[in-house]
């Protein structure tokens, strides 16, 4: 691994090391590119995602197809191409090999406000986390390991955005609201809680045609798509609308 700069040694008074996994492979040093070989990136990559895993379960992940003896050996020559760069962004401990403590994971920030939010934490700060978990895991990786990952990042996501949502709507802030959960319905369409959020929002401005408009737009793609019909809680949200049109004159 090589940057343009010639960074030397990390030490404690030099920048962290941060890695992004998010819309691709990126190795940053001092906000300068770090150039790492092809063939190494999914061992990083891996390393980051599974910071508790074994060498023999690395080994497993990154090389399925061969004997568990051959995939160890390949471990083996990729850890020692790793540690001859004084930029090696993995240390070994025992049978375990982690990312070392001065890197940054982008992966880990988003986890990490995942966390606060589900524990009660106010989800509002997270908007630059959201941000940039618009982008997929590694795209155009196609290991099994990262599709997994993949999926619950995204999941991560988009419930973060329900939260954000949810906060933003206890506190009157409609524009906000809407603009998240329009954000979480972009990003799965046929997902009932953004839309739901949506008509909430609505409702909660006082814009009654809005709100109806959302619910039946959210109906007939249900319907198009899946042969479905809304919840009894999203339907619920538009009963007292409906009301005086369903009244006897």
């Amino acid at each position: 691994m090589s940057t343009t700069g010639g960074i030397g040694p990390v030490s404690g008074a030099e920048p962290k090391i941060r890695l992004l996994l998010l819309g691709g492979f990126r190795l940053l040093h001092g906000g300068r590119a770090v150039v790492v070989p092809r063939g190494l990136q999914r061992g990083i990559a891996l390393i980051g995602l599974r910071p508790a895993a074994t060498r023999t379960q690395l080994a497993r992940l990154l090389w399925p197809d061969g004997s568990e003896e051959r995939a160890l050996s390949s471990l083996r020559t990729a850890l020692w191409r790793l540690r001859r760069d004084p930029l090696c962004p993995v240390i070994t401990d025992g049978d375990t090999v982690r990312l070392h403590p001065k890197v940054d994971l982008d992966v880990d920030e988003l986890t990490r406000v995942a966390a606060r939010v589900s524990q009660g934490g106010d989800p509002r700060p997270a908007a630059g986390v959201l941000a940039a978990g618009r982008h997929d895991l590694l795209p155009g990786w196609y290991d099994d390991w990262v599709l997994v990952e993949r999926e619950r990042l995204r999941q991560l996501r988009l419930h973060l955005l329900d939260e954000l949502a949810r906060a933003h709507l206890r506190v009157g802030e409609h524009g906000e609201a809407l603009q998240a959960a329009l954000e979480a319905m972009a990003a799965d369409p046929l997902r009932e809680t953004p839309h739901r959020l949506v008509v909430e929002a609505h409702l909660a401005e006082g814009n009654a045609y809005e709100a109806l408009h959302a619910f039946f737009t959210y109906r007939d793609l249900l319907s198009r798509e899946l042969q479905l019909a809304p919840s009894a809680a999203m339907s619920a949200l538009i009963s007292d609308v409906l009301a005086p049109i369903h009244a006897p004159a």
